[in-house]
């Protein structure tokens, strides 16, 4: 093992030091109102980007900029190869950002009077194409670009074609290149056609769906109702959907898969030697906990109540 990825290694494992944790998690949750939570959360490794005067959406949206300003700093102590793995683990940032973008350029943006967009992940040199994505002053100028990336064409130009696509082409991609990280990947296909098919009562446009096909198989995709989706599932998908039977126990399986990757990272940081598993288990184990702190300040802002609701979910 080369000494940059013992390095590389080392650091993961100190900035999984930057987690809140579940507990410390909880009692934030448990805060009377969104504004006594920010001010705990301001004094912790999320106060990076967490403001005392920001709004719940403003503070989540901070709560993920700590995690992407931690993974920024953690690519500069891995060699070449882990700079690839995080910029594949942050693809889901890129696609937030491409999706804002897309919303503007389309025109279909709704949002309230006199409030702004939020600005745009600042990824860095973790970026797939977003800096080209981002210059793009039209939808068809958008799908060239994205044409000619690893994203591939999004084979539609309305938001949800572009969208989609782009995170069935991730997870085709993940499940390639990071095969300790296939599983979450073929999850996530399957929570994404419970809800399209489940909640929109749609399919996936024709080219999300040949992705997702490669991932789940034609039976799956092929499938109309949730246990139907569940049966068809290949082993290394079936887990997110376990023992979801009605579309309002989505968000169920959606705690589920992130207890999954938390759990998972864990293990892979605590078990492996120094190397490429370290350094996903620590992304794993830092996403999943500011995905748990948002959920906490979501609970903060409504009274901190009923926790038990919380504890349902994270």
């Amino acid at each position: 093992m080369s000494a940059a990825w013992v390095a590389g290694s080392v650091r993961a494992r100190a900035m999984t030091r930057r987690r809140l944790g579940s507990a410390a998690v909880r009692s934030l949750a448990a805060s009377p109102s969104v504004d006594e939570a920010l001010s705990s959360l301001a004094h912790t490794p999320y106060g990076h980007d967490v403001r005392t005067d920001q709004t719940l959406a403003g503070a989540q949206r901070a709560v993920v900029e700590t995690f992407l300003w931690n993974v920024r700093v953690l690519a500069g102590w891995v060699p070449r190869e882990g700079v690839t793995i995080l910029r594949i683990l942050l693809g889901p940032l890129e696609i937030t950002n491409v999706h804002e973008h897309v919303l503007r350029l389309a025109g279909t943006e709704a949002r309230l009077a006199g409030t702004e967009a939020p600005a745009p992940y600042r990824l860095g040199g973790l970026s797939t194409a977003w800096p080209r994505l981002s210059r793009t002053t039209s939808v068809e100028e958008l799908r060239q670009v994205l044409a000619t990336s690893s994203w591939g064409d999004s084979g539609g130009g309305t938001p949800r074609d572009v969208t989609l696509a782009m995170q069935t082409s991730l997870a085709d991609r993940t499940m390639s290149a990071i095969p300790a990280a296939g599983a979450w990947a073929a999850g996530a296909t399957a929570l994404l056609l419970a809800r399209v098919g489940a909640l929109e009562h749609r399919r996936l446009p024709a080219r999300a769906e040949n992705e997702a096909s490669r991932i789940v198989g034609p039976a799956a995709i092929a499938a109309t109702t949730l246990p139907d989706l569940a049966a068809a599932l290949p082993s290394w998908a079936r887990w997110a959907l376990a023992d979801i039977h009605e579309p309002a126990d989505l968000w169920q399986a959606e705690a589920r898969w992130w207890t999954r990757v938390e759990h998972d990272g864990f293990a892979l940081v605590r078990g492996a030697t120094a190397g490429p598993e370290v350094l996903i288990g620590a992304v794993a184990m830092m996403a999943a906990d500011a995905w748990r702190v948002r959920a906490a300040l979501e609970l903060a802002a409504r009274g901190g109540q009923p926790l038990e609701v919380f504890d349902a979910v994270a």
